[in-house]
């Protein structure tokens, strides 16, 4: 299992904090694919983190990371 945690707009939009899925291993583009396509996330903002690391698309999600969707932060 993979958990996924969700922040700001991402979770009103999916309606809960936190996500599993049930997945041994995918990379962080086919994870954001999934995002997309299961519960209609725009990722293409969103920095994704492994285990509180900033990862990239060809990073790999292995089962028991915990997986951060962090949108961008705007402040003054």
């Amino acid at each position: 299992m993979i958990q996924v945690l969700l922040f700001a707009h991402l979770r009103e939009q999916v309606g809960c904090e936190n996500l599993t899925i049930h997945k041994k291993q995918m990379t962080v583009k086919e994870f954001k694919e999934l995002m997309e396509k299961q519960y209609k996330l725009s990722t293409q903002e969103v920095m994704i983190a492994i285990n509180e690391e900033y990862a990239t698309d060809s990073d790999v999600i292995a089962e028991g990371d915990t997986v951060a969707l962090i949108p961008p932060v705007s402040g003054g």
